[in-house]
């Protein structure tokens, strides 16, 4: 990886910081999941609906959710892969206790398991 540029820091900064709300993570995470309105976000959230809208509207203006309408409702999800892949591996990254979880084990050099086996 090449070190990263004044402004890549400071909007990697930016999107990091709005994701420090743990409500807004859940948020991010269940629109990652698939599409739902911000009754059912709340509800899973554990919060109300206008405040969820407040949080899913400063997420919006961040590019981190997208949203469209079908009828009545408005319908919001993760649709870019680089923030699916974000949470995916925070989540990987802490055990559902909270603690965090330990690396898997790296692969052996394939030099070694040719000497094993050769």
């Amino acid at each position: 990886m090449i070190e990263p540029t004044g402004p890549q820091l400071a909007t990697a900064a930016r999107t990091f910081g709005l994701l420090l709300a743990p409500v807004r993570l859940h948020l991010v995470a269940l629109a990652s999941c698939g599409e739902h309105d911000v009754g059912t976000l709340a509800a899973r959230v554990g919060v109300s609906v206008p405040t969820a809208s407040q949080h899913l509207a400063k997420l919006r203006l961040a590019g981190l959710v997208t949203a469209h309408r079908e009828g009545r409702r408005q319908l919001y999800s993760v649709d870019d892969p680089h923030v699916i892949a974000l949470v995916e591996q925070i989540f990987q990254h802490v055990a559902p206790d909270g603690t965090l979880a330990p690396d898997p084990p790296s692969p052996e050099p394939a030099h070694r398991v040719a000497a094993r086996t050769g």
